[in-house]
């Protein structure tokens, strides 16, 4: 068991909660196991969480990270991130499982609703404020359609894309963000 901190053992089950919902999903991941992870009692998920929903609440609020929108310049952002897609999908692995993990809850009958509400929250609004202009929603939603398609891309492809096709991948990759990104 861990020494008594209230914050490193909120951290530490949270982290372990975000892979055995991306490994297992809400209906298959068991608490117990993520407590054993995280090295605590599992008493302490329903003390810091409520239990099994709230945990899920939390794992899902943390894996989508709104301040990252704050951090683009607009005059960079489509060339960098069209490199990003371009790379490996486990060069970040905090990232990759943060996907996985919104995937499978997604797909999640239980767990859709709150994925819906937290995208909503957590990531297009901040989308939104960012792009803002003339049909910030519309570009907004394209954008994040864009966006997660890619994601989606470079995790089944699990390799850097190399030579000629990276070149061409990053021009029009950049061409379509930017695209949606000027008003």
């Amino acid at each position: 068991m861990r020494k008594r901190d209230a914050e490193a053992t909120q951290a530490a089950i949270l982290a372990a909660a975000k892979i055995h919902f991306a490994r297992s999903g809400y209906e298959g991941a068991f608490l117990r196991d993520i407590a054993a992870d995280a090295g605590v009692d599992a008493a302490l998920i329903n003390r810091y969480f409520g239990g099994k929903d709230g945990l899920f609440a939390a794992a899902l609020k943390h894996s989508i990270r709104p301040h990252a929108f704050h951090d683009w310049q607009r005059e960079t952002f489509a060339v960098e991130m069209a490199k990003m897609m371009a790379g490996h999908a486990h060069q970040d692995m905090d990232r990759t499982h943060a996907f996985q993990f919104l995937l499978r809850a997604a797909t999640s009958p239980v767990t859709a609703p709150l994925v819906n509400a937290a995208v909503q929250e957590r990531f297009m609004g901040p989308i939104r404020a960012w792009i803002g202009g003339p049909n910030v929603e519309a570009r907004a939603r394209i954008f994040a359609a864009v966006f997660i398609g890619l994601l989606v891309e470079r995790l089944i492809r699990d390799e850097p894309l190399e030579g000629r096709e990276r070149k061409v991948f990053i021009e029009r990759t950049a061409a379509v963000l930017q695209s949606l990104v000027e008003a």
